[in-house]
């Protein structure tokens, strides 16, 4: 297996603005939301970039890819269909080739000297199989995330069997349904916002938009069909991810790409002081 593709979904119309925010980079470089996910792919050994977008923005995104830019394929949504439809737009991008999944509006900060993105890709290669970044996260979180439920089969690595995918669960139906053994009592297995993908994905999109075409069609449902028919895993990743679209996800995400960089002292005396001043 060689991943060669990225398929970035940024065209979500109540969050179309997001991968067009600007941070600052662990290197105190000033970058796009959008350059950010796609340079965390770029490091991985990824080769071509896809970018679902809103008709329309493909300007705006062009501007916001910065030194990738030129490398850069831009893919409409022609309807705000669903996650997964986003997905399905990508189908003559990426081909019959397994692929990386990431989202616009979401931003990984490893916890080690290797990528969120390149930690997932080499245990994708590693066992030839559909792998989901995941995330222990709280059951107060649940509602924004999909979860999964499944068997730990990494021995010492954090790598799940996925036995059931749900989309934004409720903490009651997650007790019933996405329980894995051997994580904290309160915390379930959600989605990272990256996954290593394999084409056969498309095929079963497209049996759910034929099941019930009236409604809007989710990439976790396609998911939780894989992982009954094929081997599908969840590895955590060393790493954490960050909804810029959540209460305070842009400060959160910034502070972390902050204090993962070399500003981080400069980072650290200014939160000190604010929270002293707080204080007094």
């Amino acid at each position: 297996m060689k991943i060669r593709k990225v398929l970035v979904t940024a065209a979500n119309p109540r969050q179309r603005t997001l991968p067009l925010q600007t941070l600052i980079d662990p290197r105190g470089e000033p970058k796009s939301a959008l350059q950010v996910v796609l340079e965390e792919a770029a490091g991985a050994g990824i080769e071509e970039f896809g970018v679902v977008v809103c008709p329309g923005d493909e300007s705006a995104y062009a501007e916001a890819c910065g030194a990738l830019r030129d490398r850069v394929r831009f893919i409409p949504q022609p309807a705000a269909r669903g996650y997964g439809h986003a997905v399905l737009c990508g189908r003559s991008f990426i081909g019959d080739e397994p692929f990386l999944h990431l989202v616009g509006d979401h931003l990984p900060v490893s916890h080690t000297a290797t990528s969120c993105a390149r930690q997932l890709i080499e245990v994708a290669v590693a066992e030839d199989a559909t792998v989901s970044a995941v995330q222990p996260t709280r059951e107060s979180q649940l509602t924004a995330f999909g979860a999964v439920g499944g068997r730990l089969v990494g021995g010492e690595r954090p790598l799940y069997q996925v036995e059931s995918v749900l989309e934004k669960p409720t903490p009651t139906v997650a007790e019933q349904q996405l329980i894995v053994p051997g994580l904290r009592a309160g915390f379930y297995l959600c989605f990272f916002g990256m996954h290593v993908l394999g084409p056969e994905v498309f095929g079963l999109l497209e049996e759910l938009g034929r099941a019930e075409p009236d409604r809007p069609l989710g990439l976790s449902p396609a998911l939780h069909l894989l992982a009954a028919r094929r081997r599908h895993l969840a590895l955590s990743v060393a790493g954490r991810r960050f909804d810029i679209g959540a209460p305070y996800g842009l400060l959160f995400a910034q502070l972390a790409l902050s204090l993962s960089g070399r500003d981080r002292d400069r980072v650290l005396t200014q939160l000190v002081e604010l929270l002293a001043t707080r204080a007094d």
